[in-house]
């Protein structure tokens, strides 16, 4: 098997799909600018992971190095989960969101494009780009983004644009509805919900958890980025979602209902944050037309897999901070 390259592999998203990989057999390097948190928070640390080897470097920081380690191993696949993120905090600190999302992910594709062993490069952005839109939108959807988030993973898209196109750079994008499942950070809504009711504490559900979402499972996310990573058309981007749409407030409250509490008794409601997008739905048409795709764990069953790891590891989660904790 290839070797494959994962940038931000301590982050739920990146951790999960490098655990997929490693079931596949392949051999995977992974890189984040943080240091491994706890087992309970890292997926692959769940079965055999002596085929990954972690990488300490910081993209902002360290390019040259993260440059000079990709040309050493010469990955054929590299894929990109790092991004600042947080949404409503990207208002306090833009800049950061700015450099880390745009300046040096920009920086970041300049070098891989100079890669002539690469296969494939998986750039993972976010629906955020489209702004809030009623329906199931398609991958040519206009962007229309709402927040410095937002706006800073746009940016970056439209320019990987200009690279496929003036250098026939080998780039696929993902944008994958609001993933979860075991493993997620404690400051995300699932395993809040689950972990305060747990703790006995008080939920705050911005704006009353009126706005939609579709949830889909971070398995099934990391079987799609798989086979869009093998087989998806170079400079296309594929939408990764369900059609299975819930409000924040359904969401909460079927935890509520598997926990056996009164969703009264543990959620307050507060205000809206600022800039948040009401809607966003992807159509997932093509991925399934496509490269033969679909989502097989549903929103029911990813919740009792969720309520599992939380209860099997919360004498370890309760230990951990509860909320975003900003690094620039």
């Amino acid at each position: 098997m290839d070797t494959i390259f994962v940038i931000g592999s301590n982050s739920f998203s990146g951790s999960t799909f490098v655990d997929f990989a490693l079931q596949k057999g392949t051999k995977v390097h992974g890189l984040s600018r943080s240091v491994e948190p706890i087992d309970a928070m890292l997926p692959y640390k769940w079965h055999d992971d002596t085929n990954f080897k972690f990488h300490h470097l910081d993209m902002n920081k360290d390019l040259p190095q993260i440059t000079s380690l990709i040309q050493d191993i010469q990955p054929a696949y590299v894929v990109n989960f790092a991004a600042q993120s947080m949404v409503g905090e990207s208002w306090q600190n833009p800049g950061d969101w700015f450099m880390t999302n745009t300046v040096s992910t920009i920086k970041l594709h300049d070098e891989l494009r100079k890669c002539d062993f690469l296969k494939r490069y998986v750039h993972v952005s976010t629906p955020e780009v489209y702004g809030s839109c009623s329906g199931f939108v398609k991958e040519d959807f206009p962007f229309n983004p709402s927040t410095p988030y937002a706006v800073s993973r746009a940016a970056a898209d439209m320019s990987l644009r200009t690279f496929h196109d003036a250098y026939n750079f080998p780039v696929v994008t993902t944008r994958a509805a609001n993933v979860y499942g075991p493993g997620q950070q404690l400051y995300r809504i699932i395993p809040r919900t689950i972990l305060f009711i747990m703790l006995g504490r008080k939920l705050q559900l911005h704006g009353g958890g009126v706005s939609t979402r579709s949830f889909i499972h971070m398995q099934d996310v990391s079987d799609a980025t798989w086979k869009i990573m093998l087989k998806g058309k170079d400079g296309d981007t594929y939408h990764i979602s369900t059609d299975e749409v819930v409000s924040i407030r359904e969401l909460v409250e079927r935890i509520c209902d598997k926990l056996d509490v009164r969703f009264d008794d543990y959620v307050e409601v507060v205000g809206e944050r600022m800039g948040k997008d009401s809607a966003y739905h992807l159509a997932s048409d093509k991925i399934r037309k496509e490269l033969d795709w679909q989502d097989t764990i549903n929103l029911d069953k990813g919740l009792d897999e969720c309520i599992t790891w939380v209860k099997s590891n919360f004498d370890a989660l309760k230990e951990q901070s509860y909320d975003y904790i900003h690094k620039a």
